[in-house]
């Protein structure tokens, strides 16, 4: 498994601006406590059709510590997992989940403290029938995640970094880090205020 520990540190907002919307999940999945630890890990997949979450409940067997388990959901009206497969796959090291789907149990999952970003929860569990591969490309939040890519997730969303460009994602976006860090706000307020008024100008804006 690659080293994407630098990601930690870098918000899913500076990720954003680099990666443009694509990689961005929508605003449904979300975290479901909070204050909810930015988490950030590759990516380890899982589909689960319908009313089904066998596959969910095997891979916490099988990620790799540090791993975020991103899972493909066929629905909202059954819940993938519950506090024991929570406190399962946090035991095993498993950074978070990251679910198109909804879970049940969350004040267990509230206290103890494990990272999930989902549409929400529902009591009512899923059968456990349907095999589908592990690791295979999904589509969560209508962004196709492969496995081994980086997920990095916090209050302000969830981005997704192929692993193809993670060494020059992590570096154009320790750059831009800087940069804002080194910027007082007087010094924003003017370079915004000069740009949007060249905007409105060019748009035909008096005033």
């Amino acid at each position: 498994m690659s080293d994407v520990s630098g990601f930690s540190s870098i918000s899913p907002t500076t990720l954003a601006d680099i990666l443009g919307r694509g990689q961005v999940m929508d605003t449904g999945i979300r975290p479901l406590w909070s204050p909810t630890p930015r988490v950030a890990g590759p990516a380890f997949t899982v589909r689960c059709p319908p009313g089904d979450n066998l596959m969910l409940h095997a891979a916490i067997h099988r990620a790799e510590p540090g791993s975020v388990i991103v899972v493909e959901a066929g629905d909202v009206d059954f819940a993938l997992a519950g506090g024991n497969v929570c406190a399962v796959a946090q035991r095993r090291g498993v950074a978070a989940f990251v679910l198109d789907g909804v879970i049940r149990d969350l004040a267990e999952i509230r206290a103890m403290g494990f990272p999930v970003f989902a549409r929400g929860v529902i009591p009512v569990p899923g059968t456990k029938k349907a095999v589908e591969p592990l690791n295979a490309p999904v589509t969560v939040g209508g962004v196709t995640v492969n496995a081994g890519d980086v997920v990095v997730a916090d209050e302000e969303g969830i981005v997704v970094t192929p692993h193809a460009r993670q060494e020059q994602v992590l570096l154009d976006a320790r750059k831009k880090a800087a940069k804002e860090a080194a910027e007082t706000l007087d010094m924003w307020e003017e370079a915004h205020n000069t740009r949007i008024n060249e905007l409105l100008s060019a748009n035909g804006f008096e005033g």
